[in-house]
Protein backbone atom coordinates (compact mmCIF):
# COMPACT_ATOMS: atom_id res chain seq x y z
CA UNK A 1 0.00 0.00 0.00
CA UNK A 2 2.09 3.34 -1.11
CA UNK A 3 0.57 6.55 0.18
CA UNK A 4 0.30 8.99 -2.86
CA UNK A 5 -0.36 12.40 -2.16
CA UNK A 6 -2.37 14.67 -4.28
CA UNK A 7 -0.85 16.63 -6.27
CA UNK A 8 -3.95 19.66 -7.29
CA UNK A 9 -3.25 21.88 -9.94
CA UNK A 10 -6.65 23.14 -10.49
CA UNK A 11 -6.29 26.03 -9.16
CA UNK A 12 -9.09 27.55 -6.07
CA UNK A 13 -11.24 29.30 -7.82
CA UNK A 14 -11.55 27.26 -11.11
CA UNK A 15 -14.77 25.90 -12.27
CA UNK A 16 -15.95 22.81 -11.73
CA UNK A 17 -14.58 20.74 -15.06
CA UNK A 18 -18.11 19.55 -16.48
CA UNK A 19 -18.96 15.64 -16.86
CA UNK A 20 -21.62 13.60 -17.61
CA UNK A 21 -21.05 9.94 -16.55
CA UNK A 22 -22.99 6.59 -15.62
CA UNK A 23 -23.59 5.11 -12.56
CA UNK A 24 -23.28 1.42 -11.30
CA UNK A 25 -27.36 1.41 -12.65
CA UNK A 26 -26.16 2.73 -16.15
CA UNK A 27 -28.28 6.15 -15.67
CA UNK A 28 -26.31 9.29 -17.31
CA UNK A 29 -25.65 11.88 -14.39
CA UNK A 30 -24.12 15.18 -15.10
CA UNK A 31 -22.31 17.70 -12.68
CA UNK A 32 -25.97 19.53 -12.87
CA UNK A 33 -27.50 16.56 -12.00
CA UNK A 34 -25.99 16.20 -8.64
CA UNK A 35 -25.11 19.73 -7.36
CA UNK A 36 -26.99 21.34 -4.66
CA UNK A 37 -28.26 24.92 -4.12
CA UNK A 38 -25.02 25.70 -2.05
CA UNK A 39 -23.00 23.55 -3.97
CA UNK A 40 -21.23 20.14 -4.85
CA UNK A 41 -18.64 18.17 -3.50
CA UNK A 42 -16.52 15.30 -5.67
CA UNK A 43 -14.55 12.89 -4.59
CA UNK A 44 -12.62 10.48 -6.43
CA UNK A 45 -12.47 6.91 -5.10
CA UNK A 46 -12.32 3.41 -5.89
CA UNK A 47 -13.43 -0.17 -3.99
CA UNK A 48 -10.16 -1.22 -3.10
CA UNK A 49 -8.25 1.04 -1.98
CA UNK A 50 -7.34 0.92 1.73
CA UNK A 51 -7.05 4.58 2.30
CA UNK A 52 -10.79 4.70 1.02
CA UNK A 53 -12.01 1.38 2.60
CA UNK A 54 -11.08 3.34 5.90
CA UNK A 55 -13.04 6.50 5.18
CA UNK A 56 -15.68 4.85 3.66
CA UNK A 57 -18.92 4.58 6.39
CA UNK A 58 -17.71 8.21 7.47
CA UNK A 59 -17.85 9.23 3.59
CA UNK A 60 -21.62 8.29 3.84
CA UNK A 61 -22.54 9.79 7.00
CA UNK A 62 -21.21 13.24 5.90
CA UNK A 63 -22.43 13.10 2.13
CA UNK A 64 -25.33 12.51 4.01
CA UNK A 65 -25.20 15.67 6.23
CA UNK A 66 -23.95 17.67 3.66
CA UNK A 67 -26.61 17.08 1.31
CA UNK A 68 -29.45 18.08 4.13
CA UNK A 69 -27.34 21.30 4.31
CA UNK A 70 -27.43 21.67 0.45
CA UNK A 71 -24.29 20.13 -0.72
CA UNK A 72 -24.47 17.98 -3.41
CA UNK A 73 -22.21 15.09 -2.96
CA UNK A 74 -20.91 12.72 -5.81
CA UNK A 75 -17.90 9.91 -6.09
CA UNK A 76 -16.65 8.93 -8.99
CA UNK A 77 -14.41 5.81 -9.62
CA UNK A 78 -11.83 6.54 -12.44
CA UNK A 79 -9.96 3.35 -12.10
CA UNK A 80 -8.49 1.34 -15.09
CA UNK A 81 -11.49 -1.32 -14.51
CA UNK A 82 -10.23 -4.11 -16.85
CA UNK A 83 -6.53 -4.29 -14.77
CA UNK A 84 -8.53 -4.22 -11.31
CA UNK A 85 -12.11 -5.60 -11.75
CA UNK A 86 -12.38 -4.95 -8.49
CA UNK A 87 -13.04 -1.68 -9.24
CA UNK A 88 -15.89 -2.47 -11.33
CA UNK A 89 -19.30 -1.55 -11.73
CA UNK A 90 -21.21 -4.73 -9.67
CA UNK A 91 -18.66 -4.21 -7.45
CA UNK A 92 -19.43 -0.56 -7.03
CA UNK A 93 -22.69 -1.43 -6.64
CA UNK A 94 -21.82 -3.85 -3.71
CA UNK A 95 -19.56 -1.53 -1.75
CA UNK A 96 -21.91 1.53 -1.67
CA UNK A 97 -24.57 -0.76 -0.39
CA UNK A 98 -21.84 -2.05 2.43
CA UNK A 99 -21.10 1.93 3.31
CA UNK A 100 -24.31 3.48 3.48
CA UNK A 101 -23.88 5.24 0.46
CA UNK A 102 -26.74 7.08 -1.04
CA UNK A 103 -25.06 9.53 -3.35
CA UNK A 104 -24.36 8.53 -6.75
CA UNK A 105 -21.24 7.08 -7.63
CA UNK A 106 -20.24 7.62 -11.14
CA UNK A 107 -17.70 5.40 -13.42
CA UNK A 108 -15.52 7.16 -15.10
CA UNK A 109 -14.45 4.36 -17.71
CA UNK A 110 -12.32 6.70 -19.76
CA UNK A 111 -10.56 8.42 -17.11
CA UNK A 112 -11.17 11.69 -18.76
CA UNK A 113 -13.26 13.37 -15.58
CA UNK A 114 -10.43 12.35 -13.36
CA UNK A 115 -7.71 14.48 -15.92
CA UNK A 116 -9.73 17.31 -15.99
CA UNK A 117 -9.73 17.37 -11.94
CA UNK A 118 -6.10 16.86 -12.02
CA UNK A 119 -7.24 14.14 -9.28
CA UNK A 120 -4.09 12.08 -8.74
CA UNK A 121 -5.44 9.47 -5.66
CA UNK A 122 -8.11 7.54 -3.84
CA UNK A 123 -9.63 9.15 -2.45
CA UNK A 124 -9.26 13.27 -3.89
CA UNK A 125 -11.90 15.61 -2.34
CA UNK A 126 -13.33 18.86 -4.25
CA UNK A 127 -15.54 21.46 -2.80
CA UNK A 128 -17.04 24.21 -4.88
CA UNK A 129 -19.58 26.58 -3.95
CA UNK A 130 -23.07 27.39 -5.29
CA UNK A 131 -21.03 29.09 -8.63
CA UNK A 132 -19.52 25.93 -8.78
CA UNK A 133 -15.92 27.75 -8.17
CA UNK A 134 -13.40 25.21 -6.57
CA UNK A 135 -13.41 27.13 -2.47
CA UNK A 136 -11.00 23.05 -1.53
CA UNK A 137 -9.24 20.44 -2.90
CA UNK A 138 -7.66 18.28 0.24
CA UNK A 139 -7.82 15.34 3.00
CA UNK A 140 -11.08 14.11 4.62
CA UNK A 141 -9.33 14.48 7.81
CA UNK A 142 -5.96 12.92 9.07
CA UNK A 143 -7.03 9.46 9.96
CA UNK A 144 -5.26 6.75 7.56
CA UNK A 145 -5.29 3.35 7.89
CA UNK A 146 -3.18 2.16 10.83
CA UNK A 147 -1.83 5.51 12.51
CA UNK A 148 -4.47 5.08 15.06
CA UNK A 149 -6.70 8.45 14.56
CA UNK A 150 -10.45 9.03 14.62
CA UNK A 151 -12.09 9.18 11.33
CA UNK A 152 -14.54 12.26 11.06
CA UNK A 153 -14.28 14.19 8.49
CA UNK A 154 -13.06 17.36 9.94
CA UNK A 155 -11.12 18.84 7.13
CA UNK A 156 -14.07 17.91 4.49
CA UNK A 157 -16.74 19.46 6.61
CA UNK A 158 -14.90 22.63 7.91
CA UNK A 159 -14.65 23.13 3.92
CA UNK A 160 -18.07 22.41 3.31
CA UNK A 161 -19.26 24.47 6.36
CA UNK A 162 -17.27 27.87 5.15
CA UNK A 163 -19.30 26.81 1.46
CA UNK A 164 -22.35 27.01 3.26
CA UNK A 165 -22.08 30.28 5.46
CA UNK A 166 -20.28 31.85 2.15
CA UNK A 167 -17.02 32.11 4.16
CA UNK A 168 -13.58 31.94 2.58
CA UNK A 169 -11.88 28.99 1.74
CA UNK A 170 -9.86 27.53 4.08
CA UNK A 171 -6.46 27.79 4.80
CA UNK A 172 -4.16 25.72 4.85
CA UNK A 173 -5.34 23.04 2.56
CA UNK A 174 -3.63 20.08 3.35
CA UNK A 175 -3.85 17.22 0.63
CA UNK A 176 -5.12 14.26 0.43
CA UNK A 177 -3.34 10.87 -0.20
CA UNK A 178 -3.94 7.56 -0.75
CA UNK A 179 -3.57 4.91 -3.65
CA UNK A 180 -2.67 6.17 -7.09
CA UNK A 181 -5.84 6.30 -9.56
CA UNK A 182 -4.98 3.11 -11.88
CA UNK A 183 -4.15 4.43 -14.84
CA UNK A 184 -4.75 2.62 -18.21
CA UNK A 185 -1.57 1.90 -19.82
CA UNK A 186 -1.07 4.02 -22.97
CA UNK A 187 -1.05 2.85 -26.10
CA UNK A 188 2.20 2.45 -27.83
CA UNK A 189 1.75 4.58 -31.97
Amino acid sequence: MAEVPSTRTLPLGSSAPEFSLTDFDGRTLTSADVRGEKGLVVAFVCNHCPFVVHLAREIGVTASVLGKLGLGFVAINSNDIERYPQDGPEKMVEFARANGWTFPYLLDEDQSVAKKYDAACTPDFYVFDEKLKLTYCGQFDDSRPRNGKPVTGRDLRRAADAVILGLPPLSPQLPSTGCSIKWKPVPLS
